[in-house]
């Protein structure tokens, strides 16, 4: 026993924690992102492309979770290959840590799989103290630039690993600056950075009750387990379950030499992408800081200068930085994000990693790219995320509009928004709980206002650029957002901003516009996008991969037609109760609901049907040519009532019908559990008229319209079938009418007769049931419901707390529940497809517009997906995407043979 538990220890300490880089070598490479994290694969590929990159180390992501899983205590082994890997970045930089002559300073980093700007926790300057602080000022002859970089260094490592607020040392430089009568850091001089380093060190021991530490080796090891301990900070798992980024990865450490942008007008700072990440245009994009650190430009403490400006003040760092960064996009075949820092004149490059973009950018890029023979069609389309597509479905302002602009700033994240103004992310938060529409309004934001920058419809900063944390975020997210706008001025305490002589409180709604930057007062009018050119053609390249057709679900013709434009290949899901709510037709429904006979409310459904014909003459015009599924009536009877006493009253007047006969008949209605009650098929059979009515009406449509030369093509849908003598009973039912209707034009209409597979019963004897159904179509709304036994709209109570606590992966009700609702849609197809080898199949609920319940679908062999209009994009190319890696993973299993 003691042998093995030997091994294991000599086995885990030889187990390989740390990543060295530097030199021109590097232990890493590119493609270790799940170990080193984006940052450590990207500084490793940058070594070894001989980029000039500082050197430095990669605590890797398994460091991470061993830390967490051993009681926050180091896995064996690490820190002396922490201790051994610093050894060679003093050889490298021909420094040392700790040192009183030539000391080597540190930035210690996070770095996951997946980028997440601003979500984890960085520490600059890490080695300073009095003694390497001296040397320093010798070494550059600087002294200004020694004390900057101390105040800096205490900032973080105070407000980072100690928890302290990070507010109380902007307090101090604040009164500091206002002291001095000057607007900007760069203005305080050696004298004044010396008294503010003294404030901050105060501020430490009054905050921590220690002083601050000394000792370089124990900043190290503190800032390494403020970079593990930040994973599971607030704001970067909430920045996680935002974006479906799974918790158990962990984060990479980066420690690296510390390069300086600050050590005077000779250095400077920038971040930049290879191309335009709103527009996708192919120029560089980038901003820089004169005498600066990387964090000024990122936190938008600064705002920044056009990277034009380097140009002029280092042109020889500028030529390197330009053919570097052209050389990184030919290599990685994609926009990238980069982060540099001259010192000294001398260029070194900090960090790469693919670029976040807007949709229209995204588009753009994919496409250009393709012309450019750096990828092929496959790589374009497998590029681009479904979700981020509806981006480009935001609105935009009304160009006919008249609009007061009040201001502008820099056009961070392109749409537009129209909210009441907040002024916090927790206001933002709280209001769109409520249902309000909301602006957030910053002075700068920080990551701890993710949280309220996803609730918002817009966000607007008064400082920041286009690569600040608010523009980086915004766009990731799909939000319009405004950055830089210095003409407003907050007054973040009473909640108002002023521009010029104007002042908007909070309350006040306003309008950004994030395509060009400007704030205008009020709401302005908003309008949907045409979708062409870049779109366009990607939809078109889209289309020739996937298998699934993709319908929509439509009620009316302008739904019908709004889905045809999105390229819908016809309708999955026709409502037909949607249709009854309107006008005058919601008394024809009430008359029949108090009918007391058979022929009471054929009389009253009289009147509905040349209504419903021309609903569905409306949609069989808008989906020419293409399938139109028609659910029968499925809701129970008593949802067409109203239900207080009051209401029925006034009812009782307007229909000359006794109140008492209206109540009476509301409470026959009433069920304990509606959703389980009378309603769908059951609804048909007890009461034939009414699916007679509906049946008539489709078929009529469809015969005027067939002797118009209009290709129509119902497919006539039975709702919450779970046994297949009610499917039979109404089959015939349909097929009956249908003969009339075709007997009394003199014309066909070739038609198709099944069913909604939304009960577990209806799924385990799918067999069965296809003796009777020509399609299936699952309804996964109520057969999620029916599966977990919950009401979908009473589980918002409870889901998030299930998908919060690991307990659902995800809530079912957006994606398919694969191991329960997914096993019997398999069970479904397979016992269907055995008697009726080409029978039909799709799915209408709202799973069928969400990427990973597509390719669910996709792989189990249905025929089309069907959802909102306005997903249709995203369902098209969520299916060639789920082709796609359905062909890479067959051709993976052949070549592995």
């Amino acid at each position: 026993m003691a042998k093995k538990t030997t091994k294991k220890k000599a086995a885990s300490r030889k187990k390989k924690y740390v990543y060295f880089f530097g030199g021109g070598k590097a232990d890493g490479r590119g493609d270790m992102k799940d170990l080193l994290g984006g940052k450590g694969a990207g500084l490793a590929e940058m070594t070894n492309l001989k980029i000039p990159v500082p050197a430095g180390m990669t605590i890797t992501t398994e460091a991470c979770n061993e830390y967490f899983k051993n009681n926050k205590k180091y896995p064996p082994g690490m820190w002396e290959q922490v201790l051994d890997g610093l050894k060679k970045i003093e050889k490298v930089m021909g420094m040392k840590f700790g040192d009183a002559e030539n000391p080597l300073l540190l930035s210690v980093r996070s770095g996951a799989k997946f980028s997440m700007p601003g979500m984890m926790d960085t520490v600059l300057n890490l080695g300073l103290n009095d003694t390497t602080l001296k040397a320093l000022i010798r070494k550059t002859g600087n002294e200004r630039f020694g004390y900057d970089a101390l105040r800096r260094f205490i900032t973080m490592f105070g407000s980072i690993v100690m928890g302290i607020d990070r507010q109380k040392f902007e307090k101090a430089l604040e009164e500091m600056k206002e002291r001095k009568g000057v607007k900007l850091d760069t203005e305080l001089d050696a004298d004044d950075l010396k008294k503010l380093v003294e404030e901050y060190k105060r501020i430490y021991r009054k905050e921590t009750g220690e002083d601050f530490p000394t000792d370089p080796l124990e900043q190290l090891r503190k800032a390494i387990n403020a970079v593990f301990g930040s994973w599971f900070g607030d704001r970067a798992v909430k920045y996680r379950d935002l974006h479906g980024i799974p918790h158990d990865l962990g984060t990479a450490c980066n420690i690296q030499a510390m390069v300086f942008g600050n050590t005077g007008e000779n250095s400077g700072t920038g971040v930049g992408f290879t191309r335009d990440p709103s527009t996708g245009e192919n120029k560089f994009f980038a901003e820089c800081l004169i005498n600066a650190q990387g964090e000024d430009v990122v936190a938008g403490i600064r705002t920044p200068l056009h990277i034009s400006e380097m140009k002029k003040r280092f042109p020889k760092a500028y030529k390197e930085l330009n053919s570097i960064y052209k050389k990184l996009e030919r290599h990685y075949k994609d926009m990238l994000d980069i982060e540099f820092t001259v010192q000294d004149g001398e260029l070194y490059m900090l960090q790469t990693r693919v670029g976040k973009r807007t949709a229209a950018a995204a588009l753009k890029i994919a496409i250009d790219m393709v012309k450019e023979r750096l990828i092929d069609k496959k790589t374009a389309i497998m590029r681009i995320d479904p979700q981020q597509l509806d981006q480009l479905l935001h609105p935009m302002i009304d160009p006919k509009a008249k609009i007061q602009v009040i201001a502008k700033g820099l056009p961070a994240s392109p749409g537009a928004a129209v909210g009441q103004v907040v002024f916090t992310a927790e206001d933002a938060e709280k209001a769109a709980e409520e249902g309000k529409k909301v602006i957030l309004v910053r002075t700068e934001t920080s990551p701890e206002d993710i949280g309220g920058m996803h609730a918002a419809q817009g966000i607007l900063t008064a400082r920041g650029g286009m690569t600040s944390h608010a523009a980086v975020v915004a766009r990731g997210m799909g939000k319009c957002c405004v950055a830089g706008c210095g003409a407003i001025n907050i007054n973040e305490t009473q909640r108002y901003f002023t521009v010029n002589d104007l002042t908007v409180k909070e309350g006040d709604y306003l309008t950004l516009n994030g395509t060009t930057g400007e704030v205008i007062l009020g709401e302005a009018p908003l309008m949907r996008p045409k979708l062409t050119g870049d779109f366009g053609k990607f939809m078109k390249w889209v289309d020739e991969f996937r298998k699934l057709r993709v319908r929509a679900n439509a009620d009316t013709p302008h739904d019908a037609q709004v889905a045809r434009n999105f390229g819908a290949e016809g309708i999955g899901l026709c409502r037909t109760e949607h249709m009854f709510f309107e006008g005058d037709r919601i008394k024809a429904v009430r008359e029949m609901i108090l009918a007391d006979d058979t022929e009471g409310r054929k009389k009253a459904l009289a009147k509905l049907l040349p209504m419903q014909k021309q609903d569905f003459i409306g949609i069989f015009k808008a989906m020419k040519g293409f399938p139109v599924t028609i659910r029968l009536l499925d809701p129970p009877l008593h949802e067409f009532l109203p239900h207080t006493d009051e209401e029925l009253k006034a009812l009782a007047r307007e229909m000359d019908v006794p109140f008492e006969k209206l109540k009476a008949r509301n409470k026959a209605l009433h069920e304990f559990n509606p959703m389980l009650g009378h309603r769908g098929c059951r609804l048909g059979i007890t009461y034939p008229e009414v699916y007679e009515m509906q049946v008539r009406a489709i078929m009529e449509a469809a015969c005027e319209l067939k002797k118009q030369k209009v290709k129509v093509i119902p497919e006539i849908m039975i709702p919450l079938v779970g046994h297949v003598n009610e499917l039979k009973e109404l089959r015939e039912l349909v097929v009956r009418t249908a003969d009339e209707v075709q007997k009394q034009y003199n014309t066909k209409v070739p038609y198709t007769v099944g069913t909604m597979i939304e009960l577990p019963r209806a799924a385990i004897t799918a067999d069965e049931i296809a003796t009777q159904a020509d399609f299936y179509s699952f309804g996964t709304n109520d057969l999620t419901q029916t599966t977990f036994g919950l009401s979908r709209d009473d589980a918002g109570r409870f889901l998030p707390y299930y998908v919060e606590k690991g307990i659902l992966e995800d809530d079912p009700f957006i994606t398919l529940d694969i191991g329960g609702t997914g096993a019997l849609m398999k069970i479904a197809v397979e016992k269907g497809r055995k008697v009726k080898k080409d029978l039909k199949m799709g799915i209408c609920g709202e799973h069928g517009g969400d990427p990973k319940s597509i390719e669910f679908c996709h792989n189990i062999g249905l025929n089309y997906v069907s959802c909102s209009p306005y997903r249709v994009p995203i369902a098209r190319l969520a299916a060639a995407q789920a082709a796609l890696k359905k062909k890479m993973k067959a051709d993976l299993t052949k070549a592995t043979l």
